[in-house]
């Protein structure tokens, strides 16, 4: 049974809140300028201010302030350089690849705001997919050399760990696209050694807002920790791309979309990397401090619903599979943990674990977790952490008696719940 999916319902605006990312289709240069984009900055520091106090958080997974980003490259030695991430390498999102191809001007408007506010003219936008590549270039080609930028558009081939931001600097760099040893972190010495600032497409989206309207304006929806909105790629249910407010709650958002959250088992968060949470999610608010203190994540807003008829057990030996496959294979602890995690899930789905496996299992979550170069081994231990604590009585049943799910053959497909785009230019 496949549980790819595409996504049909794409940049589609929550009731009740003024969209700040979704539209309706390819929007040109023309209708972003009638929207007021592109704008003049009077006064960059007044700028720079007004983003710290919007409360504006990385999209890209961290949720970083953006503001304290800006401003440490900002304060730095040397001069600077400005990276728009969109190679989103997280099979279960594809809010970047969206953004990239229908809003270019809005992501490049967000890049020449960041350039300003860190004092550079050169930029770079980081993609994998040849689509949103050709509609940057087709922006650039529109602006006609008005955005007083230097953007070079980077494209590699996409895996999981090439959006990580020191991969990101080295195949800018001309090297592989595969994590670095920190320090130095990019902000210190990343692209030709130049201070360098790293952000998710989403991020910089977001830029334009607070300029136009003010920081006041941008917290007048989402949470005081977690203002605004974000964009939610919802899949294994009612698939789409959503701009959703910060503090609705997931039963809010599926309700909205007609989904029968009474069949809702549990979530796979954050795309892969915060593994798997049982169906009490579905009244936390969608923000990062209520996610983090229940043991999970929002990371870069992928929400994937397990339904009745699929095993959180089968979708969590998935993620395992993947991360055990797409490791860089340049950290021992990485490439050997996941791939022991992996066949320790797999053999739990299968009926061929024993209760000494899980208990490795167990053990490998806690001590694996923050040994290797890249996220990989932490999301890898986060699923294996998540499943052990939000479904032991699955785990039990796995080890001890039948389960319907997994023994019926509907395990997700390879990748799990990935989601993808139209093809079309």
């Amino acid at each position: 049974m496949s549980l790819t999916t595409g996504v049909p319902n794409l940049g589609l605006a929550y009731p009740g809140i003024d969209p700040r990312l979704a539209t309706d289709g390819l929007e040109g240069l023309a209708a972003y300028r009638a929207g007021g984009g592109y704008a003049l900055v009077a006064d960059v520091e007044q700028f720079l201010a007004a983003v710290e106090e919007s409360g504006l958080r990385g999209r890209g997974g961290a949720a970083f302030p953006t503001g304290r980003k800006l401003r440490t490259v900002r304060s730095g030695t040397g001069f600077p350089v400005v990276v728009a991430n969109g190679e989103e390498g997280e099979p279960a999102s594809v809010k970047d690849r969206w953004l990239l191809r229908c809003r270019p001007h809005l992501v490049l408007d967000g890049l020449r705001l960041a350039a300003l506010a860190v004092g550079t003219k050169d930029a770079y936008v980081y993609v994998s997919d040849p689509l949103s590549a050709s509609a940057i270039e087709r922006a650039l080609a529109e602006l006609s050399g008005s955005l007083d930028l230097r953007v070079t558009v980077t494209r590699v081939d996409p895996t999981y760990v090439a959006g990580e931001e020191t991969a990101a600097v080295q195949a800018i760099n001309g090297g592989a696209a595969l994590p670095t040893d920190k320090p130095p972190r990019p902000f210190e010495a990343g692209v030709a050694g130049r201070p360098t600032l790293i952000n998710n497409v989403e991020t910089l989206a977001n830029l334009p807002f607070v300029q136009r309207r003010g920081a006041a304006a941008y917290r007048e929806v989402g949470t005081g920790a977690a203002p605004g909105t974000f964009l939610m790629t919802l899949s294994g249910a009612r698939s789409g791309l959503y701009e959703v407010p910060f503090g609705s709650t997931l039963r809010d958002v599926l309700t909205w979309v007609g989904e029968d959250v009474s069949a809702v088992k549990g979530f796979l968060m954050g795309g892969y990397f915060a593994g798997v949470i049982g169906p009490h999610a579905l009244d936390l608010p969608l923000d990062y401090d209520s996610f983090a203190a229940a043991g999970s994540g929002l990371g870069c807003g992928a929400v994937v619903v397990i339904g009745r008829d699929t095993c959180p057990v089968a979708v969590s030996a998935g993620v395992m599979t993947y991360f055990a496959r797409e490791n860089a294979g340049q950290c021992g602890s990485c490439f050997n943990g996941t791939v022991a995690m992996s066949a320790v899930t797999e053999a739990l789905r299968d009926h061929r674990a024993e209760e000494s496996d899980v208990e490795r299992l167990r053990d490998w979550s806690v001590r694996l977790r923050g040994r290797g170069a890249c996220g990989t081994l932490d999301g890898a231990t986060n699923v294996a952490a998540s499943l052990l604590r939000e479904f032991p009585d699955l785990v039990a049943t796995h080890l001890h008696g039948r389960c319907d799910s997994c023994d019926g053959g509907r395990h997700p497909a390879d990748p799990p719940f990935a989601v993808t785009l139209p093809t079309e230019e």
